[in-house]
């Protein structure tokens, strides 16, 4: 009986928070149902027809993939997506529910516990902030990763997040300038353009930018947070694939 009333206690607890618009903001289309065999890690299960499901639209935490084991094992799940064509590891990515609760996702479920993050790769516009809300509304209270102060970075201080190479981290900053350098723009926080952090965006992705009403340029002297791999020797960089890596947090 533990798994339906962990279920019961998440799904009472989440009803009137953020997470609860995230059903009716990602209908995506069904693609399919089957029954949980196996938690492969934090963000992928396998189904008992050997499909390989990654969970679409975040970065779990440490503790993901032991809530995973708690919530979905054994249990019967419907998928839904804008795509079900697999990846290059052959996993389907789809959003997972729960078959006897198909209100809130199992993404909503991680979010509002602060057990994983978004990643901004849905680019459904209402999916991606029903999404971020759930995400703030876990940070806000400093539940799961939020609970340790040094879950959002500093920009200005780049050894703390060129500590984290190799993982996905959020970062919070002023952009101190907006620089173009062959077919990448980059957005500079710190003074030194070597050692300081540094987001780069490539020529490819100004039209998207452009289509969501943002000017590079404008964000020079602006707040804001950005997510991503970190990357780079020297200083940290983020390379942003995704307009939706990046969030303005001024009103400027």
């Amino acid at each position: 009986m533990k798994q339906p009333i962990i279920l019961l206690i998440a799904c009472a607890l989440l009803a009137t928070s953020p997470a609860a618009a995230v059903a009716s903001a990602c209908r995506f289309e069904p693609q399919g149902e089957g029954r949980v065999a196996e938690i492969v890690d934090g963000r992928s299960i396998r189904l008992d027809d050997g499909r390989e499901v990654r969970l679409a639209g975040i970065e779990p935490a440490a503790t993901a993939r032991q809530t995973l084991m708690t919530l979905l094992r054994g249990r019967e799940v419907s998928l839904r997506g804008s795509d079900d064509a697999p990846d290059r590891y052959g996993r389907q990515s789809a959003l997972v529910f729960l078959a006897d609760s198909q209100e809130i996702s199992v993404q909503a479920l991680l979010l509002a516990d602060g057990e994983a993050l978004v990643s901004a790769e849905i680019a459904d516009k209402d999916c991606a902030a029903a999404l971020l809300a759930t995400e703030a509304g876990a940070r806000w209270l400093h539940k799961g990763t939020w609970a340790d102060p040094a879950a959002i970075k500093n920009a200005e201080s780049p050894d703390d997040i060129l500590a984290g190479i190799g993982r996905f981290v959020v970062v919070e900053g002023k952009v101190r300038s907006v620089r173009q350098a062959g077919a990448t723009t980059y957005l500079n926080f710190g003074r030194n353009w070597t050692r300081g952090f540094a987001v780069t965006i490539s020529r490819r992705m100004l039209p998207a930018f452009e289509s969501a009403g943002i000017a590079l340029k404008s964000l020079e002297n602006r707040r804001i947070r950005v997510r991503g791999w970190v990357e780079g020797n020297t200083g940290p960089r983020i390379d942003v694939l995704r307009v939706g890596q990046i969030e303005l947090l001024d009103a400027n």
